[in-house]
Parts: C-alpha cells; sequence; structure tokens
C-alpha cells in the first residue's frame, strides 16, 4: 500500500476495511448495526496481537472520548468501535477489561461516558467503566531529548496492558491528536506541551494503538469505513497522513519517532490514497462558537431519537 518516511521502514501498521455496504448512506444510528460490521475487522486487526494480550490479567482501553461531542462527528471514538474489540477480548482472553477516561474542569467523565453511549453499551459485557480522576497515581521521571521531566500518571495506566483507541481528527493546535496526545490527556506534567506526549506513551507503554477512522474530522465529518492498528507512534504517522499534515512538523512525533523510517500500511480493502482524499483539509472549528442552526436542528433530532443534547450546544454546562 502506501507508505511515509524516507528511510529504513519500521513495523507496519494493520489497516481493516470496515463493509461499506453496511454503512452506505451516512451515518448509521444503530449501535447494533455498526458493531455487525465492525467485528470482522477488529478481529483480523487483533489476531496478530492476541498473543501477548492473552496473556494480560487486566486490559484498560483509553478511547478518544474527550467531549461529548456526537460520535458521527468524528471528533470521538465511536463506542462501537470500543464494543467490538472489548467483545473480541472478553471472548479471546481471560483478562478484567475496563474503559478508561478522566474527569476535568469542563465535564465529568461519567458524563461524558454516558452521553456517548459507553456507559449503556457496557453494561453488555463484563467490562467495567473507570474515571482515572479518582484512582491512585504515581510520579515517575521520563526522559525525552535528554531532558529529565516529572510526569504524574494513573496507576491503571502503569499496571495494566493499554489499549489506546483515539479517534481520526486534528488537535486544537493543528497536528493530529492521535494515540500519543490521547495519552498525554490523561497525566499531569508542567513539561513542555511537546514533549509529554512521548513522555506519556514511554512510560505507559501502550500494547497497541487502534484508529478509528470509521468516521473522520479534518474540518467537517468523512465517512472513512477503516481502523489501522499498530504502535501508537506509527499509528499517529498514519493519521498525520490521512489529514494532510508533516510529521516533520509535529515535534511529538517527531521526537517519539527518532530515526524510524517510512510506516507501511498493510491490510486488503483499504484504498490509502482514496480515503486520503476524502478526508478535508481543515482545523476544528472555534470552541466558543456554535451555529444556532446547529443547536436547533440537533434539539430536533434529540427529541424524535431520544438522544441527550450535547453539552457543547448547552452553552457548555
Amino acid at each position: 500500500m502506501s507508505a511515509m518516511g524516507d528511510s529504513t521502514t519500521e513495523a507496519s501498521v494493520r489497516a481493516a476495511a470496515v463493509d461499506a455496504d453496511k454503512r452506505r448512506g451516512g451515518w448509521d444510528p444503530d449501535v447494533d448495526d455498526r458493531m455487525a460490521a465492525l467485528g470482522s475487522p477488529v478481529r483480523d486487526l487483533f489476531e496478530p496481537s492476541l498473543e501477548t494480550l492473552a496473556e494480560a490479567d487486566r486490559i484498560t482501553l483509553v478511547p478518544d472520548a474527550h467531549y461529548p461531542f456526537h460520535p458521527s462527528s468524528g471528533m470521538v471514538t465511536d463506542p462501537a468501535v470500543i464494543g467490538s474489540i472489548v467483545a473480541r477480548l472478553e471472548r479471546r482472553t481471560d483478562a478484567d477489561v475496563a474503559v478508561a477516561g478522566a474527569s476535568d474542569e469542563r465535564i465529568s467523565f461519567g458524563r461524558t461516558a454516558a452521553y456517548l453511549g459507553y456507559a449503556s453499551l457496557l453494561e453488555r459485557f463484563d467490562a467495567e467503566l473507570v474515571d482515572l480522576a479518582d484512582e491512585s497515581r504515581t510520579d515517575d521521571i521520563c526522559t525525552v531529548d535528554g531532558t529529565p521531566m516529572a510526569i504524574s500518571v494513573s496507576e491503571r495506566l502503569v499496571e495494566s496492558t493499554v489499549i489506546v483507541v483515539p479517534s481520526l481528527r486534528p488537535s486544537e493546535d493543528g497536528p493530529v491528536a492521535g494515540a500519543m496526545r490521547t495519552l498525554a490527556a490523561l497525566v499531569d506534567s508542567t513539561a513542555d506541551p511537546e514533549r509529554v506526549p512521548v513522555a506519556a506513551t514511554r512510560v505507559i507503554e501502550p500494547a497497541v494503538s487502534v484508529l478509528d477512522a470509521t468516521t473522520a474530522y479534518g474540518g467537517d465529518p468523512a465517512t472513512g469505513n477503516a481502523l489501522f492498528a499498530g504502535s501508537a507512534p506509527a499509528v499517529d504517522a498514519v493519521a498525520t497522513s490521512l489529514l494532510g499534515r508533516s510529521i516533520e512538523t509535529d515535534a511529538a512525533l517527531k521526537t517519539a519517532r527518532g530515526e524510524a523510517g517510512p510506516v507501511s500500511v498493510e491490510g486488503a480493502n483499504v484504498d490509502f490514497e482514496r480515503l486520503r482524499d476524502r478526508i478535508p483539509d481543515g482545523e476544528l472549528p472555534p470552541s466558543d462558537e456554535t451555529h444556532p442552526a446547529v443547536s436547533a436542528a440537533y434539539r430536533v433530532y434529540a427529541a424524535v431519537a431520544g438522544d441527550a443534547v450535547p453539552p457543547q450546544l448547552e452553552g457548555g454546562r
């Protein structure tokens, strides 16, 4: 397939297509239908990692659940992706599985999980929902670019096998949000912000990163119908390319990859170039502006579908 970089190839990223026939016509509001479409690609992605995962006593999934945007926006990890991964893990491992996030000054993780549908979905499984803000923490020193930096991280993330599941979207500053920045949002450090994602990834050492590109956001939502799995830096390199950004301008990703060469993408039925062309080349919308038509339309949808109105459409409350 396609490759990113210009020297010796590092470990490849696995790609799996989601059955487009089951998703044709745009967003499918039925989480069961979305999970049905995700079963085979999740199985294919995880097969190479199952030997390692099967040995784990505890597995913690970390989705990109930073705020309760509707999953169809591409701004958060689709709960159907998490549900499909949990189902696979429970089928093939004996590990205790948890899905974790952290409350912050804006909103509690419990409320975010309820809005997104994580809480109700996990009731079907033996997995628990964990707010890392309530968990014990440990302090560590990580050296990045020769500079020691202090970092505080949840003991759960250090002591369990971690699978980070980012969405395909840019960050507020422009670079890809990705796996490393998803982990960085869960740690505390006063160091240079561009070093924190590197330190968080090295301290937590995720077993695998799974990029949810079923719906992407690049200025507007776009249907991607794809999943990618591999190491966190390699998957973030793929996400950076898909969003039309340069790895060289992402200080955190450049540091994490070091002298690693191009990232090859391997997987049947995933047209990488076509997917990259489909994703709009844009930034995040202003965080303090919501067009009144959007709020009105979503409230109508929520009334009909019985869904919750996200807090960003309620003035951020």
